[in-house]
């Protein structure tokens, strides 16, 4: 999934979550690779495309009123509301025995996995007591799907909910219908939710890092109203609150109040890995600074007692055998790294820039690293500009490429699917 519209009528979308969503597909089937795309047809999307002009606000882009309405029907559009995007460009993942497309917002958008077509926009509120749920959730072994998102109250009261969807059901019914909120984790501030991107679960706990990048919801709310303005408009920083760590029990589920814990300000891009060891719960954070990205800061919490320690220093923590090898963020190369040794292997070419690696095990594997590691590459100017890239993961030697002859714009996140039936459709490059 990711974007693969950046212009409509002429009026750029400014950030890469702004891109229409395009998904897209390598189907694997006797020996043979085709490849799919389709653009989710979602209402920003549409309507996009019938008025010829951005019509609902991203996050980097801002939407203006209709220049052929008059002043008075803008004046009452405001008043109707925020239109929030459907503009599901970020993630692909199942639910039950079904896949959706996925952004930060309330909205999900079911498609089907073989014909990529567009099924159904769901509006997450009609079920929970959510504003919006992060692109990045946890699901156990047997389907179940965790996420978090922020939600508000009486009396504009601010939180952040853990959501529970169960897996497939057996009388086929939609498992997002009996999804239900099963903690709910304080603010530290009361107009100001923390932007939140993911969150790290272990066997037994959910972790929530509430990070100083702030969204100030009355310059929202005004801002959007008065003058236009996208979501980034409305993010400030308060490193004065520092960044607090959250913890809850999975099962039974609820907050563990005595195990709060403020650090010092540090912005947070991404949960790498949440474990539990001898007592205590480690997760690796991809923090930033300035402009760089640091993958060092360890959380330790003793879940038995009260809190151990928190240290910013990089691999000092227990690392289980089961943990022992990371791939470390860069768009030129894809790298692998044991944790223990410090040993490190690559796979690079030159003018090319890989997508993030999907690892897809060996079936019946025992150690952690047996399988392959699939990649979308694009390599502008080639003649054949992209493709899809398969590496042995135990050392990243290269098994196989399927070229493409078209321009794959570059990927956030997908899925892997495996195969359970031999129909496929045409292929389809509109």
């Amino acid at each position: 999934m990711g974007p693969g519209l950046f212009e409509v009528g002429g009026e750029p979308l400014n950030h890469m979550f702004d891109g229409q969503a395009l998904i897209h597909k390598f189907d694997l089937k006797d020996g043979q690779v085709t490849y799919y795309r389709k653009f989710i047809r979602s209402d920003a999307y549409v309507r996009a495309m019938a008025e010829n002009r951005v019509v609902i606000t991203e996050f980097g882009t801002a939407a203006y009123p209709d220049p052929c309405k008059n002043i008075f029907s803008r004046f009452f559009t405001y008043f109707r509301g925020i239109e929030v995007t459907d503009n599901c460009v970020v993630n692909v993942y199942p639910i039950g025995e079904d896949f959706y497309a996925v952004t930060e917002t309330n909205y999900i958008t079911k498609v089907d996995p073989e014909t990529l077509e567009t099924l159904e926009k769901v509006d997450l509120c009609k079920y929970l007591s959510v504003n919006g749920l992060t692109a990045h959730p946890h699901t156990d072994s047997d389907g179940t799907v965790y996420n978090v998102g922020n939600c508000f109250g009486k009396n504009m009261s601010l939180a952040y909910n853990i959501v529970k969807i169960p897996p497939a059901q057996k009388d086929k019914s939609d498992p997002i219908k009996k999804s239900q909120v099963v903690v709910q984790l304080p603010s530290s501030e009361r107009l100001k939710p923390s932007y939140v991107h993911s969150f790290g679960m272990t066997d037994d706990h959910f972790v929530f890092v509430e990070q100083p990048v702030k969204i100030n919801l009355l310059r929202f709310l005004s801002a959007w109203s008065i003058r236009g303005a996208s979501y980034m408009d409305c993010f400030e920083s308060n490193e004065s609150m520092g960044t607090w760590f959250h913890l809850a029990t999975k099962d039974p589920a609820g907050y563990m109040s005595s195990h709060k814990f403020r650090t010092s300000a540090f912005n947070l891009f991404h949960h790498i890995n949440a474990y539990e060891d001898d007592g205590f719960i480690v997760v690796d954070l991809c923090t930033w600074k300035g402009h760089d990205f640091v993958y060092n800061y360890l959380y330790m919490a003793n879940v038995k007692d009260e809190w151990e320690e928190v240290k910013k220093a990089a691999m000092r923590a227990p690392q289980p055998e089961v943990r022992r090898y990371v791939l470390p963020l860069d768009i030129h190369r894809i790298v692998k790294l044991n944790v223990q040794t410090k040993e490190t292997w690559v796979w690079q070419e030159e003018e090319c820039y890989p997508s993030e690696p999907l690892f897809v095990p060996t079936p019946g594997a025992t150690e952690e690293d047996d399988g392959l590691l699939l990649s979308i590459v694009v390599k502008p100017g080639a003649e054949r500009p992209s493709f899809l890239l398969l590496l042995d993961a135990a050392n990243l030697s290269e098994l196989a490429r399927a070229e493409v002859d078209a321009i794959v714009p570059m990927t956030l996140h997908g899925t892997f699917k495996p195969r359970r039936r031999s129909s496929t459709p045409e292929p389809d490059s509109s």
